[in-house]
């Protein structure tokens, strides 16, 4: 159920009727209440994975870059750290978009996922502003088209952005994006870029390793 409705464009009601179709009763609150609950705590466990796994690899090249999102008629920043291979690294939620809160954004995904050897950013004065603060300006890479990856990973968010009619508080938006990073993460297979047999071991595995977290 958590799944379903992190992972998925669905609202709390289509999550509901869906269960529903299969034997299980409950109402849209619960859906909301579990995943409230138990959504960061999987999601917790899949990014502790994850770093672990990546810690001992140091050829990283991040791609960073932020997007807007209207909370009650505010708008808001969400910046997202995005490696070479697509996973969303760190997911963080400002007011503003200037150099503080850059500097806040590198200093939590600097922290948490280790030095990148080469940072991938758009035109933006902020971005070169934080990184020569914290000394690792020379690393900075712009150009055009270089930061695809970073923007394309904000469609998926998009999409549940939409199912969700938008957020209403900031901490709200925070946990949510940080818990759908996760699960994206963990699912996503890029079925584009491999053959039909291998994306569906990938798959398989994919869900039992999701079965045995949630065990």
């Amino acid at each position: 159920m958590v799944m379903m409705y992190v992972r998925f464009p669905l609202s709390l009601r289509n999550v509901e009727d869906l269960l529903f179709e299969r034997g299980i009763d409950i109402c849209h609150e619960t859906v909301r209440l579990w995943w409230n609950r138990f959504g960061p705590m999987f999601a917790a466990d899949i990014r502790r994975q994850r770093v672990s796994r990546m810690k001992g690899f140091r050829q990283w090249r991040w791609h960073l870059d932020e997007v807007f999102v209207k909370i009650n008629g505010e708008r808001h920043y969400l910046w997202r750290a995005v490696d070479h291979e697509g996973e969303i690294l760190e997911s963080f939620v400002t007011k503003k978009r200037d150099k503080a809160a850059a500097l806040a954004f590198l200093k939590k995904a600097l922290k948490r996922h280790g030095r990148a050897e080469a940072i991938v950013t758009d035109g933006m004065r902020s971005y070169p502003a934080a990184m020569r603060e914290l000394g690792n300006l020379e690393r900075r890479e712009i150009g055009r088209w270089l930061n695809n990856r970073a923007e394309n990973s904000h469609l998926p968010f998009r999409r549940r952005e939409r199912a969700m009619q938008r957020f209403r508080r900031m901490k709200s938006l925070q946990k949510f994006a940080s818990v759908h990073a996760s699960f994206h993460n963990h699912f996503n297979q890029d079925r584009h870029l491999v053959d039909r047999q291998t994306y569906k071991l990938r798959r398989s595995a994919a869900l039992a390793e999701w079965q045995n977290l949630v065990a």
